[in-house]
């Protein structure tokens, strides 16, 4: 596999005209690209894509009602400790719905108000325009007291005392922190190294060649700005170089994990989120209710040892890598992180809602002809999708989905979605990644069906097992 990657390389030597950097370990040019990527689309992220806590309310509801539930039952058993402070950390806070959300669902389910008062919530993001974001979050305004703002990575915060945090929560975090590519070969472990280039198509907008590359190597956000946008078309050529298992932590664990998968076969090895289990460890008191963390990953070995598994994606010009839920799960009890539990998303936000849920991508994908050309034909589907499921479904928020038109839309059709989005009830679902009851999918059954849905087939996708590469929830805490 690696000698076929390394002769497709050499035949498209011509067709990667320009040099933007020299090569280097993935994770380091992913270190580098989350830096200049959140500082040049930082505040304008849901143009690209949405996070199951962007703007829907359920994950946070349910994270709220888990947090309750555990701390009742830690008050019962005797083991809480009068009326200290909890302090909760969220790691990548985005734009501040999860941690509003929450908010407002602790308050509200702590009706004796022993709970909420206790409360320090830390919103913990590395990007300063996302955590501006986070501040100008208007629902947040309500909880001023309990909340606080903090610009660091995972790794800077030592000022935080071993044992000082309850609960630690990361929503779509993991697949963005750092992650090397690995792999066996004739007895060595090789990583993946790779090297930047701009489409020759793209050379004629940058006369100044020197400055841009100058840019991009000090990620000079400002320089950057100042330049057409580029990032979605760098093309990456890749090598593969020995690697000493000195430079690689948890290295004797990870050795032994490459062992089990075939040789050749790129193994995606998540660094950055074993050493965010490491922190969290750390941090977490010795009766804390526990870590969380929810991203798209594989639980299965047998996808991981498959050659053909989507090892990261590239949205917007950044790496957005599959979680390795296993090698996780083996960091985590070497570190003695207690109890760790593994189960899908959904399942998780269903129970606390006592019933079967999916995502309104969901819905959309269990369409059996959805259209394929442009001209805005899966922006009507979606829209008329959720008008459809409004008629069974009420939201706590008022908030208005986004959704960008592609730049190719024809006028007609862009004043047709302007005015089915202007109709969509205020209070109705705010996002393709909103979470939706079986019930109220099932409600606007009959309408679903009037725009090519298949009845039979919405009730199985609420039964359906996690895909090979799935949301799930990995919680690690106390033994409990």
């Amino acid at each position: 596999m690696v000698d076929q990657i390394a002769e497709q390389v050499a035949e498209n030597e011509e067709a990667l005209p320009q040099l933007l950097g020299d090569f280097a370990p993935i994770d380091v040019w992913q270190r580098h690209m989350n830096t200049v990527f959140y500082g040049l689309r930082g505040e304008r992220l849901r143009e690209l894509y949405q996070t199951f806590a962007a703007a829907d309310y359920r994950l946070g509801y349910a994270l709220a009602a888990d947090y309750v539930e555990r701390t009742t039952q830690r008050r019962k058993a005797g083991a809480e400790t009068g009326g200290a402070p909890l302090t909760i950390m969220e790691w990548g806070c985005g734009n501040g719905n999860l941690a509003a959300c929450f908010l407002d669902h602790v308050k509200a389910l702590d009706r004796d108000a022993t709970l909420y008062p206790r409360v320090q919530y830390v919103l913990i993001d590395a990007s300063e325009p996302v955590l501006a974001s986070a501040r100008a979050n208007a629902e947040l305004a309500g909880h001023e007291d309990r909340v606080q703002f903090v610009h660091a990575t995972v790794q800077d915060l030592q000022s935080y005392p071993d044992g000082s945090v309850d609960r630690i929560l990361c929503n779509e975090l993991w697949s963005e922190l750092p992650t090397k590519l690995l792999l066996r070969k004739a007895g060595d472990v090789m990583e993946e190294h790779i090297r930047p280039n701009l489409k020759e198509t793209r050379l004629p907008d940058f006369p100044d060649w020197p400055g841009l590359v100058q840019a991009f190597d000090r990620a000079d956000i400002a320089g950057l700005k100042s330049l057409p946008a580029f990032l979605e078309d760098i093309l990456w050529e890749r090598e593969y170089h020995k690697i000493e298992a000195k430079d690689v932590p948890f290295r004797r664990l990870i050795m032994d994990f490459l062992k089990l998968f075939d040789e050749e076969l790129l193994i995606p090895v998540n660094v950055g989120a074993a050493a965010s289990l490491k922190e969290a460890h750390r941090l977490l008191a010795p009766d804390a209710i526990g870590f969380s963390s929810f991203d798209a990953g594989t639980a299965d070995e047998a996808v991981l040892n498959d050659p053909d598994k989507p090892c990261y994606n590239l949205v917007g010009g950044q790496f957005s890598f599959m979680v390795n839920v296993p090698l996780l799960e083996d960091v985590a009890k070497q570190i003695g992180g207690g109890r760790v539990t593994i189960e899908p998303q959904k399942e998780f936000v269903g129970r606390s809602l006592g019933a079967n849920v999916m995502s309104l991508m969901d819905v959309l994908a269990s369409h059996p002809n959805l259209p394929q050309d442009g001209a805005g034909a899966i922006d009507r589907l979606i829209l008329k999708t959720i008008e459809a499921v409004n008629a069974g479904y009420t939201s706590p928020y008022e908030r208005t989905i986004e959704l960008p038109m592609a730049p190719e839309t024809p006028e007609e059709t862009r004043r047709e979605l302007e005015q089915l989005l202007e109709r969509l009830a205020k209070h109705g679902v705010a996002d393709t990644v909103a979470y939706l009851t079986e019930e109220e999918v099932m409600t606007a059954a009959g309408q679903l069906e009037e725009l090519g849905y298949n009845r039979d087939t919405l009730r199985a996708a609420f039964l359906a097992p996690p895909q090979p590469v799935d949301y799930f929830h990995f919680r690690m805490g106390p033994d409990k």
